[in-house]
């Protein structure tokens, strides 16, 4: 997609994604924001950043927390969280990933949440981050996850496209990780864990119907045949529900 129509299309999802239940689980961020506490403080970047919630959950532990998204709508509702959360040491500014206005070395820890599926080139994404990151300088990535299963992954991910555009594709935790090693990073851990999901809250975050009406009758048909997707997809009392893998990892930025 051209950067104008994602910009579009995050600035339509931008107050719903700020209050969805998804996205301010607590489970995902008290996961975060631990990974970060364990870290070296110092100056943290919040990539692809959104609305700030993650932003908000990792101020207290920064020195100082930058946010970058692509799109003016969700850095705006991230400045108004600070405002009204009465912090002070962040600040927010649009940027593309591909391409961070930062220098080399600039930060001592990277988090991105629910970034990397959106990426037409995760590669590129990654070597960006080490380039801001310093020495032994720590990534914390939290995202969905498809199965290493090919043809339940491709199923999984056209779903998921149909519903939001901007959606690329969610990698299985054997391809992130490799993705990880081949950018210069070291994956210190790493852990996963299930989020329960149901086709209405999911719908909901990107508002448009003459998307989602389709797709729930495609959902449901899948069901019904035991196709699951990689994800569970199944019905329930006549409701689509489903269930996303998490995966967090944590890596050192190696120099050299």
């Amino acid at each position: 997609m051209k950067k104008e129509q994602i910009q579009l299309e995050f600035a339509r999802q931008a107050d719903k994604m700020a209050s969805a239940p998804a996205f301010r689980s607590q489970t995902v961020l008290e996961r975060v924001a631990a990974a970060v506490a364990a870290s070296p403080g110092g100056r943290v970047l919040d990539l692809a950043c959104g609305p700030g919630i993650v932003a908000e959950v990792v101020a207290p532990l920064a020195g100082e927390i930058v946010g970058v998204d692509l799109t003016p709508a969700m850095i705006r509702l991230a400045e108004q969280r600070f405002i009204d959360a009465g912090l002070t040491n962040g600040r927010f500014l649009v940027a593309p990933a591909e391409q961070l206005p930062f220098a080399d070395h600039s930060f001592a820890v990277v988090v991105t949440r629910l970034s990397l599926h959106h990426f037409p080139d995760v590669h590129q994404v990654l070597a960006e981050v080490r380039r801001v990151l310093a020495a032994n300088g720590t990534l914390i990535v939290a995202d969905v996850i498809s199965t290493e299963d090919p043809g339940e992954a491709d199923l999984h991910n056209a779903l998921e496209q149909l519903r939001d555009p901007t959606h690329v594709r969610m990698l299985s935790r054997a391809t992130l990780r490799s993705g990880l090693e081949q950018n210069g990073f070291e994956v210190l851990n790493e852990e996963t864990w299930e989020q329960e999901r149901s086709f209405g809250e999911w719908a909901q975050i990107v508002a448009d119907p003459g998307r989602t009406a389709p797709l729930l009758q495609i959902m449901k048909s899948l069901a019904r045949c035991s196709q699951q997707a990689g994800i569970k997809l199944r019905e329930v009392s006549g409701e689509v529900h489903f269930t996303h893998t998490w995966l967090l990892a944590k890596a050192m930025c190696r120099k050299g």
